[in-house]
C-alpha cells in the first residue's frame, strides 16, 4: 500500500477485517472509525490497543504486538555472568513471557528505567563500555501472540526523524539506531548505501524505519496523515458494567441513576481526530480503545523563549527553517551574524550549518562554558570532532566588555535574551545586568522542545511526575510503572519514549518490551475469562 495514496473510511474500515477475522465482519462494518456524527449510544468495536505516534516508539511496539518473541540465542554467552545465570534458568521462554523485574536487577545503564537498561543489555551487551558484541537475541514470529492494535502518525513511519535537518550527523551511533530483527548495517548494504562512518545522517534513520514497517509486515497496523484531536474516557454506569464483564469489544456510554445520582465507571479510551486527505480536506473519525499507547516523541512543540518579539516572522524556532532559508538564499550577502540561541547540540548544528555556509554567528546561552551539565562534556573528542570545535569556539571565541565581535563567530555565554526588536534588534543581558542591543539578520532560538498532548486533558499536566506542569522530557517526564510502562495516575493509558526520559532510540525499546508483556498477560488472562464464560455457562464467579 502507498503511504502517500489517500483510503477512504470505507477502506479504512474494510481493513480491520485482517485483524480479527471474518466472524467480526459485520461488526467491524459497524464503525471502528466513524463520522463525528454517529451517536456514541451505537454499538461499536473497541481496539485493543490505540498507539499515538509512529517514529521509532511506535514501530518497535507494533512489532512486539504483532507477535514476534524474543528469545536467548542457542549459543550466546552474555558478558554479564549474572544476567546470563538468570536468562539460562528460563531460556525456554520468550523474555516477554519472563519476570523483567527479576532480570533487570542490578543492572546499570543509561536511562533511569530497569526495563530499557535490560533490552539495551540484551541487544547491545556492554556497549557503554565500547564493545561490539552481537545481541543475545533471535526472534520468533508467534502469530498467536498477535494482539490487534493501530498505530496512527502524522507523516510516514519514522516520525519526526523524516523532518531533521539531512546534512548533520546523529548523535549515536547506526547500529543504535536499528529496530529489532534488522540490522541498519545489513539494510544499508543491502540498500547500496555508502555508509562512511558509524554515525549517520537522519534522512538514513528515516528511510530504515519506513522499510523496517514494510519488511517486518507491519503495514496493516499503521495509518498516516492523521492528527489526533481528542483522547478522553468514556463512561458507563455500574449496573452495564456488571452484565458485560466477558464482552469486551462493545463499548457503550449509559448513565445509570440510584437516588438521583449518576454512577459512573470508567470505561474504554475515545479516541478522535481527523485524516487529512491528499487533496487537503480533513476526515473525521472516532476510535475506541481499551488501552491507548503514548508514543509521540518531544519534537512537537520547539521551546520558546516566552519573551517580546519572538513572534517576528525572522525569529525561527527550527533547523528544518534554517535550512531552508540558507537553500532559498535569504541568507547569502547579508551584513549582519545570524543569532543562535542555545547550548545544546541542535543549536551547535546550526552554527555548524552557518559556518560551513559562511555566514557570521553570534551565539547567546545562559550557561558557563565550563559547566559540566553541557553535553559536549559527555561527548569523546574522537567521535564528536564537529561539537568539540563548536565548544571549542564557545571558549575561545567569547564576547568581552571591551571587544568587538569576532569576524566567523562570536559567543556570548550566561546571557540572556530580553527581547526581539521589530529593526531586527535583540537585546541582550549578562548574568551582572550589563544589557547589550546587537543587530542580526535572523534568530533562531533552539532550546529544545516539548511534547504536544493536547488532544488529553490539562495537555496531560495531571500524568506526570509533578502535577499541573507541562510535560517535559527531563524536567517532567510521565510518571509510570517501572516495568508495565502503564501510567501510575490514569490506568490503561501508557507511554514510552522521550514522553519518559528516554531520548534515545537504545533505550525507548524497552518501553515497548514492558507494554508489551503487560498487554499480553491482560489478553491471556481475558482469553481464560472468556473461555471459562463460555464453557461453564455460569459465567465469572
Amino acid at each position: 500500500r502507498s503511504y502517500s495514496s489517500p483510503e477512504t473510511e470505507g477502506q479504512l474500515l474494510n481493513s480491520f477485517v485482517q485483524y480479527f477475522g471474518d466472524s467480526l465482519e459485520r461488526k467491524i462494518k459497524r464503525m471502528p472509525l466513524i463520522e463525528e456524527t454517529v451517536l456514541l449510544g451505537d454499538s461499536l468495536l473497541t481496539l485493543p490497543v490505540v498507539v499515538i505516534g509512529n517514529g521509532p516508539s511506535g514501530i518497535c511496539l507494533s512489532y512486539l504486538l504483532s507477535g514476534y518473541r524474543p528469545y536467548l540465542s542457542p549459543d550466546a554467552i552474555h558478558p554479564n555472568p549474572i544476567l546470563h545465570t538468570k536468562l539460562e534458568e528460563a531460556r525456554h521462554l520468550s523474555i516477554i513471557d519472563q519476570d523483567l523485574e527479576y532480570l533487570s536487577e542490578g543492572l546499570e545503564g543509561r536511562s533511569s528505567n530497569p526495563v530499557a537498561v535490560l533490552f539495551d543489555s540484551l541487544l547491545h551487551p556492554e556497549a557503554d563500555f565500547g564493545y561490539n558484541y552481537p545481541p543475545v537475541l533471535h526472534w520468533k514470529l508467534e502469530q498467536h501472540n498477535y494482539i490487534p492494535h493501530i498505530v496512527l502518525g502524522k507523516g510516514p513511519p519514522g516520525g519526526a526523524w523524516h523532518s531533521m535537518e539531512g546534512s548533520m550527523l546523529t548523535i549515536s551511533f547506526g547500529d543504535w539506531m536499528e529496530l529489532p530483527g534488522l540490522s541498519f548495517k545489513e539494510w544499508a548494504a543491502s540498500k547500496r548505501r555508502n555508509i562512511k562512518s558509524d554515525r549517520v545522517m537522519p534522512e538514513e534513520i528515516a528511510c530504515y524505519y519506513k522499510h523496517y514497517v514494510k519488511v517486518m509486515g507491519l503495514q496493516k497496523n499503521f495509518r498516516d496523515n492523521v492528527y489526533i484531536t481528542s483522547v478522553s474516557r468514556l463512561c458507563r454506569g455500574k449496573d452495564d458494567e456488571d452484565r458485560s464483564q466477558l464482552n469486551e469489544t462493545i463499548s457503550t456510554q449509559q448513565l445509570e441513576i440510584e437516588d438521583g445520582q449518576k454512577s459512573l465507571i470508567k470505561r474504554n479510551w475515545e479516541v478522535r481526530g481527523y485524516q487529512r486527505a491528499t487533496d487537503g480536506s480533513h476526515v473525521p473519525f472516532c476510535l475506541f480503545a481499551e488501552n491507548v499507547a503514548l508514543a509521540t516523541g518531544t519534537f512537537d512543540s520547539p521551546g520558546r523563549l516566552q519573551v517580546e518579539g519572538e513572534d517576528f516572522p525572522f525569529v525561527l524556532h527550527s533547523m528544518s527553517d534554517f535550512g531552508a532559508a540558507i537553500s532559498k538564499g535569504k541568507l547569502r550577502g547579508k551584513a549582519d551574524p545570524v543569532l543562535i540561541v542555545g547550548a545544546g547540540l541542535t543549536a551547535a548544528d546550526a552554527v555548524l550549518c552557518a559556518y560551513n555556509n559562511s555566514i557570521p554567528v553570534i551565539h547567546v546561552f545562559r550557561r558557563r562554558v565550563t559547566d559540566t551539565s553541557l553535553i559536549f562534556k559527555q561527548l569523546p573528542k574522537k567521535l564528536y570532532p564537529e561539537y568539540h570545535k563548536v565548544y571549542h569556539m564557545m571558549c575561545t571565541q567569547s564576547h568581552t566588555v571591551d571587544s568587538n565581535l569576532h569576524p566567523a563567530y562570536t559567543s556570548f555565554p550566561e546571557h540572556n535574551v530580553l527581547s526581539f526588536k521589530p529593526e531586527m534588534k535583540c537585546v541582550l543581558q549578562s548574568a551582572s545586568g550589563l544589557k547589550k542591543i546587537l543587530k542580526f539578520s535572523v534568530a533562531l532560538v533552539l532550546i529544545g522542545s516539548h511534547p504536544n498532548l493536547s488532544f488529553l486533558k490539562d495537555q496531560g499536566h495531571s500524568i506526570g511526575h509533578h502535577s499541573n506542569q507541562p510535560i517535559t522530557c527531563k524536567g517532567n517526564p510521565v510518571e509510570i510503572d517501572p516495568y508495565t510502562y502503564e501510567c501510575t495516575k490514569e490506568a490503561n493509558l501508557f507511554a514510552l519514549g522521550p514522553l519518559v526520559g528516554d531520548n534515545f532510540v537504545r533505550f525507548l525499546k524497552g518501553g515497548a518490551l514492558g507494554i508489551a508483556r503487560c498487554l499480553a498477560i491482560r489478553q491471556k488472562k481475558k482469553r481464560e475469562l472468556m473461555e471459562s464464560g463460555d464453557g461453564g455457562g455460569d459465567g465469572v464467579p
